[in-house]
């Protein structure tokens, strides 16, 4: 696989540059204001490297889930001005993603300039299962460039035009931000070093099964907090409340339990309320003592003690998903204090993304503590599982 510093070293200056990046931020839904830059910090190395060598940069990014039209809810114009105010430069925003508008103004592009592209799901090729549809997209991408970067490791999973199609049709290396990613994830699944503990929370065990079933092999322990951690409770014979409960999985967890013996550990207390709520009435139980009209909706603190414990003396750590619903105050502090315990790993702590890397920046965590913060998300948990992912595979070609 070919990276920039292979195509900085052949010259950039005045070549147009199509890079894929991941800047699909969080937007308040009222004010349309970002709340938490994250990815887009991430992919100012690649485009400054790019600038400073004279390129003419045309970028392309999603945003949310838009139905394959123009929505305004879903414009990349908030991302076009805070990535503007990182680079201390304007970024004019085409009106449209690789239509009349998007050709000339990469057209007039000057040396060190970047152009953001509209979203580019407004194009219902993009993400389309027909080859022939992504293909006649990448068609218009490609001819407003002559070389392609994927920088954007949180779609490498996607079979989208804007990741896979491209990439056949243009010279292409791989962007600082997935070069990292990928030599962090190597590390993870290529003899880490030990021990090994794995930190997964979140809301479904059905999400994370296929990572679970991929790592148990290789983990000297599995953490397992967040809203899936019920199911595994409920496999254990405890009652669980009205918390998050996936009936169908139980068995399945039950096996697991079975199978890893002491590696897996569950929380041995929970927070709970009778409802969700950031002002309802919270009280912490062992987890054998969960009352049938309450929901659990952090980990509480005895587990935060032994989980930390698990953790300290750790060499290698991988941390996906909250706690608890670290939203509201009332169940930040299971999050929190895992997060505290993951960032004082003596060796590499990585965060995996999503809800994680959120609960690091709104908890105003230090994010350089952290060995690595993914950007990754679901990219990365299909990469632990072993998966092949296509927009690595075209990268590799």
């Amino acid at each position: 696989m070919r990276s920039l510093d292979d195509l900085l070293a052949e010259g950039v200056s005045g070549r147009r540059v199509l890079l894929r990046a991941d800047l699909n931020v969080p937007l308040d839904k009222q004010t349309r204001a970002i709340t938490d830059d994250g990815r887009i910090r991430a992919s100012l190395p690649t485009l400054q490297a790019l600038g400073d060598a004279g390129a003419r940069v045309v970028v392309a990014a999603h945003l949310g889930r838009p139905k394959g039209a123009p929505d305004p809810q879903y414009s990349l114009a908030p991302v076009a001005a805070r990535l503007g105010e990182l680079l201390g430069a304007d970024v004019p925003l085409a009106s449209d993603v690789a239509g009349d508008d998007a050709r000339a103004q990469a057209s007039s592009l000057a040396d060190g300039g970047v152009l953001l592209l509209e979203n580019v799901r407004f194009e219902a090729a993009e993400t389309s299962k027909d080859d022939a549809e992504r293909g006649e997209l990448a068609d218009r991408l490609a001819a407003l460039a002559d070389v392609y970067i994927d920088d954007a490791f949180g779609a490498v999973h996607r079979k989208h035009a804007s990741v896979y199609d491209v990439a056949q049709r243009l010279p292409h290396v791989a962007g600082r931000l997935v070069a990292t990613e990928l030599d962090v994830l190597t590390r993870l699944t290529s003899d880490p070093e030990r021990p090994y503990v794995v930190v997964l929370g979140g809301s479904k065990v059905s999400d994370k099964l296929a990572v679970i079933e991929a790592l148990l092999p290789k983990v000297d322990r599995l953490l397992v907090g967040g809203g899936m951690c019920f199911t595994f409770l409920a496999a254990q014979g405890h009652g669980v409340g009205k918390s998050l409960l996936e009936a169908d999985q139980v068995d399945t967890c039950r096996r697991l339990l079975a199978d890893a013996g002491e590696r897996i550990v569950l929380p041995l207390d929970v927070v709970c309320a009778p409802e969700f709520s950031a002002d309802t009435e919270t009280t912490v139980v062992p987890v054998e003592q969960i009352p049938d009209g309450q929901l659990g909706l952090d980990v509480g603190p005895r587990t935060v003690e032994a989980f930390g414990g698990e953790l300290a003396g750790a060499r290698t750590v991988f941390w996906n998903g909250p706690m608890g619903v670290f939203e509201l105050a009332p169940f930040q502090a299971g999050t929190r204090g895992v997060a505290e315990a993951v960032a004082a790993v003596d060796g590499l702590s990585v965060v995996g993304g999503g809800d994680s890397a959120a609960a690091v920046r709104q908890l105003g965590l230090d994010e350089a503590s952290y060995g690595h913060i993914s950007t990754g998300g679901g990219a990365s948990l299909e990469y632990l599982e072993g998966r092949e992912l296509p927009g690595l595979a075209v990268l590799a070609d």
